[in-house]
């Protein structure tokens, strides 16, 4: 029998049809991606300048919930969908002055790695006590997006978002991986205690062991932290010194701010003959020293005497050493470069920024940007050198640690300050690229975080603010507007001693690693087995 078109037609309209799935079944296939996604928003929202640091705990909650039991495809591109939600909005700032490009890359690339990290936490899901598995598979891939690409970028680690928490302590113990663990490991414990009280409540059996897993990975960050608050302390235990942050503010905000370089030096010396003025008037104390910001003299003092004798006016009118950050022409290299003016000797001291911003101090792959558009490559006409030291300046007896703006989010470009000698931390930083966005909210964070974890008092000058002081337990005990000139003065404490983080260094973050891997090396043997059950 030959069968015609015709016949093959008629036997598929005859051939009963599978019925389309409904809307209400369609929409539901949508949930975890929503939730997904969602629960990366309620992450973004737990971050300054909001104080709502408890948000990341149903955060990592509902996206526990949502990554449980999934396959790694799928828990990838839910993994992907939480990064955007959390990092579109926090880094936003970065496209004010340069456009929604290089932005929405950065957020392209960065949710890469909070993909991988959702496909592991779904392997290590089905493991017991698997809260512990997760957590650390989260604070890996914080680890690994600390140092790649170019060096890594560390914005947006969990721990920055806890400045006003109650899990804050834990930063002494150590450092930033301990605390962004323990909040993890609490959101996800969150979410496995919710699920075990839903299969009661259903009449299903919970087995003791896996309740009481649930519950101590709730109960032992919370407990772990208040047993962690001894160490935060700021006893002065070499004395006291006064100091001054100085905020000049500048010509106006965006990227203009680098063509009006002599302005805002000027801004930055008459705000500190303000200050001398009021020292000798009576209505400030006297300080030790005095700090100024990041940027405060893109007019190489080295080489041009105007420059010069600009600072030295100022800092002989306030009589005291000033810390000025320059840009630097020398030997053929550009350096970002904090200087100790003496109002006497002139300079004596220099510190040369070793973490450089990529795309803002340095260009990576600058020919092949270069060939897609020339606007690119002249953004960034010079590439900044790095420094090779760590920066403590001596001033009048006491030790002043430096990590230069972006350097706050790097955890050893603060900790070797520290086991360098440094007495007190100075972050100066230069925000007024990103305007009135959250990002220097963000950076103040991270500079209350380092103040908890090595216990030592934090200075923020910032050209156009938020200026600060913080003491060693995290508190902001002064501050700044933003974009109004102004100085704070006060007497802070000078600290010695070392924290267990400070003392530990990298060791917490490689065992958590360890951890991690030991999890996800588990659940691949334990998924390999069950395969060639099946197959036998």
């Amino acid at each position: 029998m030959t069968v015609t078109a015709t016949s093959v037609d008629e036997s598929d309209r005859l051939r009963p049809q599978a019925a389309p799935a409904p809307w209400s079944a369609r929409l539901l296939r949508l949930v975890p991606a929503a939730a997904a996604a969602l629960s990366g928003v309620l992450l973004y929202l737990s971050f300054p300048p909001r104080p709502l640091w408890w948000l990341a705990l149903p955060a990592f909650a509902i996206f526990g919930g949502v990554l449980r039991g999934r396959t790694w495809k799928a828990a990838l591109g839910l993994g992907y969908l939480f990064g955007l939600g959390f990092l579109l909005p926090l880094l936003v700032w970065t496209g004010v002055e340069v456009g929604a490009g290089p932005w929405l890359a950065l957020v392209a690339v960065e949710a890469v790695f909070v993909a991988l990290v959702g496909a592991g936490v779904a392997a290590v899901s089905r493991l017991p006590v698997w809260p512990l598995w997760a957590a650390a598979v989260w604070i890996a891939g914080e680890a690994v997006r600390a140092r790649v690409p170019f060096h890594g970028f560390p914005w947006g680690k969990i721990a920055f978002g806890q400045a006003d928490g109650v899990f804050l302590p834990l930063a002494a113990v150590g450092g930033t991986p301990v605390l962004g663990f323990a909040v993890v490991l609490c959101g996800f414990g969150l979410c496995e205690a919710v699920r075990l009280v839903v299969r009661a409540r259903r009449g299903g059996a919970v087995r003791r062991p896996a309740a009481a897993a649930a519950l101590l990975s709730v109960a032992v960050p919370v407990v772990g932290a208040v047993a962690a608050r001894p160490l935060v302390s700021e006893k002065a235990e070499n004395g006291t010194a006064t100091v001054a942050v100085v905020q000049g503010n500048v010509p106006r905000a965006g990227l203009e701010f680098n063509a009006q370089r002599r302005a805002v030096l000027d801004y930055h010396a008459r705000e500190t003959e303000r200050l001398a003025q009021a020292v000798k008037a009576g209505k400030a104390a006297k300080p030790d020293f005095v700090l100024w910001p990041e940027n405060s003299s893109d007019i190489d003092p080295f080489v041009n005497p105007d420059a010069r004798a600009v600072i030295g006016m100022a800092t002989r009118a306030v009589g005291v050493p000033v810390s000025v950050g320059g840009v630097v022409d020398r030997d053929g290299g550009l350096f970002n470069e904090q200087i100790l003016w003496d109002p006497l000797q002139g300079p004596t001291q220099t510190y040369d920024k070793r973490q450089i911003q990529p795309f803002g101090e340095y260009l990576p792959l600058r020919p092949l940007l270069g060939a897609i558009n020339k606007d690119w490559t002249s953004m960034v006409r010079q590439d900044f050198s790095r420094g090779d030291k760590p920066g403590v300046f001596t001033v009048d007896g006491a030790k002043v640690g430096l990590a230069t703006c972006y350097e706050a989010a790097f955890d050893w470009a603060v900790r070797d300050t520290v086991t360098s000698g440094a007495q007190m931390i100075s972050v100066p930083s230069n925000n007024a690229t990103f305007d009135r966005s959250e990002m220097t909210y963000q950076q103040l964070a991270m500079s209350r975080i380092r103040a908890v974890e090595h216990s030592r008092t934090v200075t923020v000058p910032v050209t156009s603010g938020v200026s600060a002081i913080i003491m060693p337990d995290g508190r902001i005990t002064q501050k700044t507007g933003m974009f109004v000139p102004g100085y704070l003065v006060q007497k802070v404490p000078l600290r010695s001693s070392e924290t267990p983080a400070t003392r530990l260094g990298t060791l917490p973050e490689i065992a958590l690693v360890l951890v991690a891997a030991g999890g996800l090396g588990w659940a691949v043997g334990a998924g390999l087995r069950g395969r060639r059950a099946r197959n036998v």
